[in-house]
């Protein structure tokens, strides 16, 4: 065997003589290193790790059981494996021995061939192990990168979905990714009171940011003549307007069906398409909702749509400042939206301003074309 392919066998043994037949049976075969006691081992260790070390019980400072034992504790010496090697020939020496860890025990007076093939054996099953452990870290690492791969479909399948919707809605430009943004903050900044610690998880707040471009995916079952009405809708259109919320819930619930499966972001997505324009005080709709009724999911996306429809501008209105967006909303504040959320959002106003200014829309000129869903008593995006 090539040198530079042999692999290395450590022997500890307190007897220099026990040394020097280890050395003359394996060295035809093995780099054979070797140390006296267990302190020089733990040297030679941590310089270089070793294939396989063949360790004695009774040595001076520490005996090899409690070597043993420290090998196996430490992360980075608990694969090699151990061979004890010992005059010790009891069963209950033996039992302890593997029991500690080692793969084998091997009794003195030293028998050259079996030592050998003991040696061969464990090596070839470490060698087998590492390599099932390389293949793993390998599929791992695909299954991740894959996962990755999905999760970025998913996320560019639900913004194209939503941007669907908003495109029949031109006006409103990058509002899916404001609002987005919007929600994740939001629930991220939520998450800090007690109350919510353990019902905002990362992986709840990262479903809810991923819903939120579906909440107005209903807006596709409302007729032209309504959505793309460029005056003031009557009581009679509002209503079917309103509908939107049914369609979206709809929609979803057709969805979750073929999947098989209830998935957290559509359970999310199906609360914030139903119930976003629901409102603290009861007044909003499709249900009437009020309070804590209201899923959360739903109320952080309704001071997230409000605010951004606030600052930006309609054909019912021009984009209001972010300060006076501020004040509506403090206005709204036990009314339209929760007061708890609310605070939360006015101690943080200014990551949503930044927000805005990073998806801030390009002014092109049909902007100013089509009108966008709009009620008469309040401002709905």
């Amino acid at each position: 065997m090539h040198q530079v392919n042999r692999a290395t066998i450590l022997a500890v043994d307190d007897t220099p003589t026990v040394i020097d037949i280890v050395k003359s049976i394996l060295s035809d075969e093995y780099t054979v290193q070797a140390a006296t006691k267990a302190e020089t081992a733990f040297k030679i260790i941590s310089k270089r790790k070793p294939d396989l070390i063949l360790l004695d019980v009774m040595m001076p400072d520490i005996d090899g059981y409690q070597m043993c034992e420290q090998l196996k504790a430490s992360p980075e010496t608990q694969d090699i494996p151990v061979i004890f090697l010992t005059a010790k020939s009891q069963e209950v020496n033996e039992t302890t021995g593997l029991a500690l860890g080692a793969v084998d025990y091997i009794t003195k007076p030293i028998c050259p061939t079996i030592l050998k093939q003991r040696i061969k054996n464990h090596l070839s099953l470490k060698s087998a192990r590492d390599q099932l452990a390389e293949q793993n870290e390998l599929l791992e690492n695909k299954v991740r990168e894959r996962t990755r791969q999905l999760s970025d479909l998913q996320d560019v399948a639900l913004v194209a979905m939503g941007a669907l919707a908003e495109s029949r809605d031109p006006e409103t430009g990058n509002h899916i990714r404001r609002t987005q943004n919007y929600v994740r903050t939001l629930a991220t900044e939520l998450a800090k009171l007690d109350k919510y610690q353990s019902i905002l998880l990362p992986e709840v707040i990262t479903a809810m940011a991923k819903s939120a471009p579906l909440h107005d995916i209903g807006k596709v079952g409302v007729v032209d003549s309504i959505l793309l009405k460029p005056g003031p809708l009557t009581a009679e259109e509002f209503e079917e307007m309103k509908r939107h919320t049914e369609y979206g819930y709809a929609a979803i619930c057709a969805a979750e069906g073929s999947l098989g499966y209830a998935d957290n972001f559509l359970l999310f997505a199906k609360e914030i398409v139903y119930c976003h324009h629901e409102k603290w005080d009861g007044s909003g709709y499709p249900r009437g909702l009020s309070g804590e009724d209201i899923p959360l999911s739903a109320r952080i996306m309704a001071l997230a749509d409000v605010y951004d429809a606030l600052i930006s501008q309609r054909v019912y209105k021009p984009a209001f400042s972010h300060e006076k967006a501020i004040a509506i909303i403090t206005e709204g504040r036990g009314h339209h939206f929760d007061p708890v959320l609310t605070d939360v959002f006015l101690a943080n106003a200014e990551k949503f301003r930044e927000i805005a200014v990073a998806y801030s829309d390009i002014v092109t000129s049909n902007q100013n074309v089509i009108k966008t869903e709009k009620s008469q008593s309040s401002v709905v995006s």
